[in-house]
């Protein structure tokens, strides 16, 4: 036990030599302000009242296809062969709050457009007209960029049943 005490003793001497209050408390700062900035991502609330959609560009396509323009970045049933709609939940179900959002091109006018994913909860699985495409997708540890992510969480009945998606307006060049 006296060799482990010495050991413990000597690495929290050398580790107080190291390091200082200030540079512990500047840490902790940062820690603090990373925590209290995470509510701020960039994923729809619940609480939040419903945003003017901006306003449908031409359209071309089938939107019951995996090929379809807006669904480019989609994973799961899509919401058209299942009742619903391109942008709108089948009846009995909801939309969950938050979403993931992908940027495809459209054919029509060759611009790029911003498109929410929001799955649609609250029955088992569609079963009809699965897409999975994962063009723009990114790895789990950018959540609002993940389809792979079961985005119902926040709702009554967590249960996946399809997915919109909804044109939110123009992508912004760089």
């Amino acid at each position: 036990m006296n060799f482990f005490d010495r050991l413990v003793t000597r690495s929290a001497r050398r580790i107080a030599r190291a390091t200082s209050r200030r540079h512990f408390l500047a840490r902790f700062g940062v820690a603090l302000g990373g925590t209290a900035a995470l509510p701020l991502l960039p994923v729809a609330r619940a609480e939040s009242t419903s945003p003017a959609r901006a306003p449908q560009p031409g359209e071309q396509g089938d939107p019951t296809t995996c090929e379809y323009w807006r669904h480019c970045a989609i994973d799961g049933f899509l919401c058209g062969c299942c009742g619903g709609s391109a942008n709108a939940c089948p009846p009995g179900t909801e939309p969950a709050p938050v979403t993931w959002i992908g940027t495809c091109k459209n054919p029509v006018d060759g611009k790029d457009y911003v498109i929410s994913y929001n799955d649609c909860c609250g029955k088992s699985a569609c079963g009809r007209c699965l897409c999975n495409r994962n063009e723009g997708d990114r790895p789990v540890y950018m959540p609002a960029k993940s389809n792979d992510l079961n985005w119902c969480h926040g709702t009554s009945n967590n249960i996946y049943h399809c997915s919109t998606a909804v044109v939110l307006g123009l992508a912004l060049d760089d």
